[in-house]
């Protein structure tokens, strides 16, 4: 018999369910069997006199064996969550578990050593649902707006983009790089004329940073687009993907993240607001009494964009917050520069930044000398090739999904990756 997701049961018609074992419970005259797969949970009933050739393999099961069961299911008031149970006729042991190695009180590190065991509840399952139906909804709407999804390499033969350190690998008898972004690449995709572009694929950051919202492996999502006016093309386009899957994800999910994480989804008002970086200084002072010494204003500190969250909420009364005007020399080369600006935006989401976003300059020259004021030269040399031949004027962001996922669920990193890799854990 083909197998049914307990979601799909329908009533008294014979069925196939299979899962793990939540627990066992043993009375006087009856067994009681809770079953979760990924659809739901049920309990599954078994009279110990009707289902005698039964109870002796149900009372083998253990907290986490994988058993399959034949029968109907029944509505039954009577029976808490959900008010249904499933009757079975048949049963599969499949196999049985040891004794489980963490419990529901287990601290984040524990629980990641099994992490296999720790995301076999609905709470930490949903994550992952979420994390899903957000990044497609977010490809969605680049599809129905013609982008082209492309897989960028991942070796890479210079460490060049930024300051951040990288993993060198042996790569046959030399060296290779992991990419810390596809940043080089989707910009080539710009000069190869596609106009249109976006890519979800690893990350590598080789910092030894040991916070709730950094990972020195991750998820990033890419955009590049050409034929742009300005920066605030790049803005509103990022603006109105999330606000799209915000809304779809809160259509999908919502009611669920409400009952297990505690949160109600909202979905923002277009356009978002946006403050320039001095200002956003002088109305945390004004506004709240925070001060931070003039050397610390060309970016925004810790505690700053932490505040920026209740900024958001006081003078706009938005979750979220693009802040631009930053100092170019802070940033990468590539980033357009107008009246010593860069010309692009941080986005702060409940006080974490989860994207920079820029126009990129496009003319060979200034690229050039940029790079040069970076002490950059042999190094990006190929990449210098892009523009030789005509360059649209373009520009882009990245998200961390990870850091998306945290936010909306307002977990720490570790739980809103599959498996965390940071400086101090490879495993498993």
């Amino acid at each position: 018999m083909k197998r049914s997701l307990i979601d799909s049961l329908k009533e008294n018609k014979v069925s196939k369910i299979s899962g793990f074992v939540d627990k066992v419970r043993d009375t006087r005259y009856m067994v009681f069997v809770m079953l979760r797969d990924t659809s739901s949970f049920i309990q599954v009933s078994l009279d110990k006199e009707l289902n005698s050739n039964l109870i002796e393999d149900a009372l083998k099961l253990t907290q986490g064996s994988v058993v399959s069961f034949e029968g109907v299911m029944k509505v039954n008031p009577n029976v808490k969550n959900g008010g249904k149970e499933f009757i079975p006729s048949k049963i599969e042991i499949v196999t049985i578990a040891n004794p489980m190695p963490i419990d529901n009180e287990a601290n984040i590190d524990s629980r990641l050593n099994y992490r296999w065991v720790d995301l076999r509840s609905e709470k930490n399952q949903l994550i992952f649902k979420v994390q899903s139906y957000f990044v497609n909804a977010m490809r969605s709407y680049l599809l129905d707006n013609d982008f082209v999804e492309i897989h960028t390499p991942k070796f890479i033969a210079t460490a060049s983009e930024s300051g951040s350190e990288v993993f060198e690998v042996k790569y046959f008898d030399g060296k290779a790089y992991l990419a810390q972004s596809p940043q080089f690449y989707k910009q080539m995709a710009m000069a190869a004329g596609f106009e249109k572009y976006f890519e979800v694929a690893p990350c590598f950051r080789a910092e030894k940073s040991r916070t709730r919202k950094h990972a020195t492996e991750f998820t990033s999502f890419d955009v590049e687009i050409s034929f742009i006016d300005s920066y605030e093309d790049v803005m509103n386009l990022e603006a109105e993907m999330l606000t799209y899957a915000l809304k779809k994800t809160k259509e999908k999910y919502g009611q669920k993240l409400e009952e297990l994480y505690g949160i109600t989804l909202n979905v923002p008002t277009l356009p978002f607001p946006m403050m320039r970086l001095a200002d956003i200084y002088d109305e945390l002072e004004k506004r709240y009494g925070f001060k931070v010494d003039d050397s610390e204003k060309t970016d925004l500190t810790t505690e700053a964009e932490r505040l920026c969250e209740k900024l958001a909420k006081d003078k706009f009364n938005h979750e979220f917050l693009f802040v631009t005007d930053f100092p170019a020399d802070k940033r990468a080369f590539y980033h357009m520069r107008q009246n010593g600006h860069l010309q692009g935006y941080d986005l702060i989401w409940k006080g974490i930044e989860i994207t920079s976003g820029a126009q990129r300059e496009h003319r060979l020259n200034e690229l050039a000398k940029n790079a040069k004021e970076k002490g950059l030269t042999k190094d990006v040399e190929f990449y210098l090739e892009f523009f030789k031949y005509g360059m649209p004027a373009h520009g882009g962001f990245a998200i961390g999904v990870d850091r998306l996922t945290m936010i909306l669920l307002n977990i720490p990193i570790k739980e809103a990756q599959f498996l965390f890799r940071g400086p101090d854990r490879l495993t498993p």
